[in-house]
């Protein structure tokens, strides 16, 4: 049990594996953990590099504080983390809402970034399907009772009754979601691959769009590869994304090395 106190929070991190090159730190989705969104990923990517894996404010093993959750402050403790450590630069790979603290990690603190592996992120409000935030308040912390969020939530949690908190800040994130100009996606100066499930909950056009401001989209036998990746997983949701790691990891480790 590894913890950072970073910005008056006892930051729960996990190490694995070991290398020369640049760590990659995993970030999380929303109402996950490190099990949940990286348990078969890690493993395989902590092979051949160091693998730094968070649980963010108010998740899993970390406790909540008396603060909204906001990607801006979400970024601003991995960052923490990183100083905590002593680790200038890190590669990121975050999933869902980890995208989000990820991408804001790529627009906010540069310096501190090398590679962004992005799995089903928007960077605006119309990335996602129309309507499908939806009844986001009716929502209740029963309603998801069962799900193998809530069982990870009991089984790792400092206080399993956190969760009906944990909701409710989840909902107030999800009806402000964190938007970018475009300017800001062409100004990425870390190199970005972007995943996406073929059936996620972002719209492949959105992420063809993001993959275009990139500077992707182009005929590469003729102008060469761009420094952008990005893969579609046939065959997969928002929530199977995290059980493709014989897909994931290979795609993922040769973008980190390249």
């Amino acid at each position: 049990m590894t913890y950072a106190p970073v910005n008056r929070l006892s930051l729960y991190y996990e190490s694995h594996g070991a290398g020369a090159g640049r760590p990659v730190v995993l970030i999380h989705g929303a109402l996950s953990g490190i099990g949940t969104s990286f348990g078969t990923i890690l493993p395989l990517l902590a092979k051949t590099r160091r693998v730094i894996a968070v649980e963010l404010q108010a998740h899993g093993r970390t406790p909540d504080a008396d603060r909204p959750l906001t990607v801006e402050q979400l970024a601003a403790d991995v960052v923490a983390l990183l100083d905590h450590l002593g680790i200038p630069t890190a590669d990121v790979f975050g999933w869902s809402m980890g995208a989000a603290v990820a991408l804001r990690l790529g627009t906010d603190h540069a310096p501190r970034i090398g590679r962004l592996v992005l799995a089903s992120v928007s960077f605006h409000d119309g990335g996602m399907h129309p309507g499908l935030l939806d009844g986001i308040q009716d929502l209740r912390p029963e309603h998801l009772h069962g799900s193998e969020f809530h069982e990870e939530y009991l089984r790792t949690a400092v206080d399993p009754g956190g969760w009906p908190a944990l909701v409710e800040k989840v909902k107030r994130l999800d009806g402000d979601l964190p938007q970018w100009p475009a300017s800001a996606i062409r100004a990425l100066a870390a190199p970005v691959m972007i995943v996406l499930a073929d059936s996620d909950i972002i719209r492949p056009e959105h992420a063809v769009e993001m993959f275009r401001l990139l500077g992707g989209g182009v005929a590469g036998d003729l102008t060469g590869l761009p420094a952008c990746r990005l893969a579609i997983l046939p065959g997969t949701t928002h929530t199977t994304v995290p059980h493709r790691a014989e897909w994931l990891v290979p795609m993922v480790d040769e973008f980190l090395d390249a």
